[in-house]
């Protein structure tokens, strides 16, 4: 699994919590419109980041407990969500989705912004899925999204955003060979003294057969898997891999 640094943790902070924004409420409507969503409200999040997800289930009452590679990101996530940790609401612990152990159980696991794209191969992904479905509850649900096949074949151009508050240049690639995306940010951030500090990381996404991952749940004991637009998380996308972005409902 792929960790990223202080630098990257930061950018991400301050630029991207959008999606968080428009998932967390569909996951969680979907989730409470099930028999086990109105009664556990224990949430672990893979791949947190900055704690975006998983402070808008806090705010309505969720007991969470959010994963990440990233120190760096749990940082942030600690800071951002520090009132629930000190009431003891949230923790935030570092560790790898590939594969950890916890000793708790969820009525739901969820990761978001193609996350789990970030695994290298086939065998870390199901690395992840075995280690998931032991932390959930009987008739939980792990829920995550995945960018396609051809939504990273789209993996190409380059943007720049000039701003006040940071400089970032954003270059993507799409390799078919080894079927990655690549996007390289580099940019300048502010630091006291009125200079600026200059960052740069990669980052790559996995594209992974759909069908492949349908298997692997189903073979890491997930007893159904559904594939969904991120709109309408109860209705089966009539052709997943036509879509940019997909996501995965799996029930224990």
């Amino acid at each position: 699994m792929q960790g990223y640094g202080a630098s990257f943790a930061r950018v991400y902070n301050m630029r991207w919590t959008a999606f968080a924004a428009q998932a967390a409420p569909r996951l969680l409507s979907y989730y409470e419109s099930t028999p086990l969503g109105r009664e556990n409200h224990r949430l672990l999040d893979v791949c947190c980041g900055t704690g975006q997800l998983a402070l808008y289930f806090l705010d309505r009452g969720y007991q969470v407990t959010g994963l990440d590679l990233s120190e760096s990101m749990l940082e942030y996530a600690r800071a951002n969500a520090a009132p629930y940790i000190v009431a003891g609401q949230a923790r935030f612990v570092q560790g790898d989705a590939a594969g950890f152990q916890l000793d708790e159980r969820f009525g739901l696991v969820v990761s978001t912004f193609d996350a789990l794209n970030h695994l290298p191969d086939a065998e870390a992904l199901r690395g992840c899925f075995c280690s998931v479905y032991p932390v959930l509850e009987d008739g939980g649900l792990f829920i995550f999204d995945l960018n396609t096949l051809y939504g990273l074949r789209r993996w190409t151009g380059v943007s720049i955003s000039d701003t006040p508050e940071m400089m970032l240049v954003t270059r993507s690639l799409f390799d078919e060979e080894t079927r990655r995306g690549y996007t390289r940010i580099s940019g300048f951030l502010p630091v006291q003294g009125g200079l600026y500090e200059r960052f740069e990381e990669t980052a790559y996404n996995t594209a992974f057969d759909l069908e492949m991952v349908k298997e692997m749940l189903l073979g890491a004991g997930f007893c159904g898997v559904r594939f969904a637009r991120g709109e309408d998380l109860s209705t089966p996308a009539a052709d997943p891999e036509a879509e940019p972005r997909i996501y995965i409902v799996a029930e224990k």
